[in-house]
């Protein structure tokens, strides 16, 4: 049986990690490279950088900081934000990025999840996916969230396994921030549909909620910020309890 991860969540804007309620309402957490050095010596499994404003912004991400990250840590180390290119991709990978997360230019150019693939392995893809229910339905949203689509959650997430993404990445947009659970009947509808991981994001604030989102949601891993981030919750010590509820874990 795979190992579940854990996997803290560096979310930059203006050079600094932040945190914030439903995509809105940022505080400031911290140096992102002194965190991800620490988050490497503490038992995280893999770490994931998202430049949350570089797309809106239409720049590219900040590649000197990733270059400052990856050369303190020796985790997998997915990057995303502002990515629309196989030259861009190439040029996080040789930065030291071990995957790529792209959403905004996937949804808007699903061709390019393909492209990808085809050129860096579908290990290196990550299809982030930003969705919030509407009318009962849980709609798709690009641009940091702020923009609604027509796409339904269940069929995009189809949509770009067929296209080679290797991963994805599901944030409530609902939960974020909440720290009330993650969004486990959605999660456990993904993991069913689809044959690749399913990382859970969004609404952790407790180890329980950890818990019910491998043992409900079914999510291969579980990605966090604010607990992590401020203390609230050791990532060594969630992973043992973890493994006491029979939970497969690497410690």
């Amino acid at each position: 049986m795979l190992t579940k991860r854990i996997i803290p969540c560096l979310d930059i804007k203006n050079g600094r990690t932040v945190k914030g309620v439903n995509f809105v309402d940022l505080k400031d957490a911290g140096d992102p490279v002194i965190l991800a050095k620490k988050y490497a010596q503490t038992g995280a499994d893999e770490l994931v950088f998202l430049d949350i404003s570089a797309t809106l912004e239409g720049r590219k991400t900040l590649v000197d900081m990733v270059l400052q990250v990856a050369k303190e840590i020796n985790i997998p180390f997915t990057v995303g934000g502002g990515v629309s290119s196989v030259e861009d991709v190439d040029l996080l990978l040789q930065s030291g990025a071990d995957k790529v997360a792209v959403n905004s230019a996937a949804i808007k150019r699903p061709e390019l999840i393909k492209e990808l693939a085809d050129k860096f392995g579908s290990q290196c893809v990550v299809v982030a996916i930003d969705a919030k229910q509407i009318n009962g339905s849980w709609k798709v949203h690009l641009a940091g969230g702020t923009m609604a689509t027509d796409l339904d959650l269940f069929e995009w997430a189809k949509t770009v396994e067929t296209l080679g993404a290797g991963e994805i990445l599901f944030t409530s947009m609902d939960n974020d921030g909440t720290k009330q659970g993650f969004a486990n009947e959605a999660l456990a509808r993904l993991s069913t549909a689809c044959n690749i991981p399913i990382i859970a994001s969004g609404g952790a604030g407790t180890v329980d909620h950890f818990m019910d989102a491998f043992q409900i949601g079914k999510a291969d891993a579980a990605l966090a910020a604010s607990v992590f981030h401020f203390g609230t919750i050791d990532i060594l010590e969630l992973k043992k309890t973890l493994q006491e509820q029979n939970i497969p874990i690497r410690l």
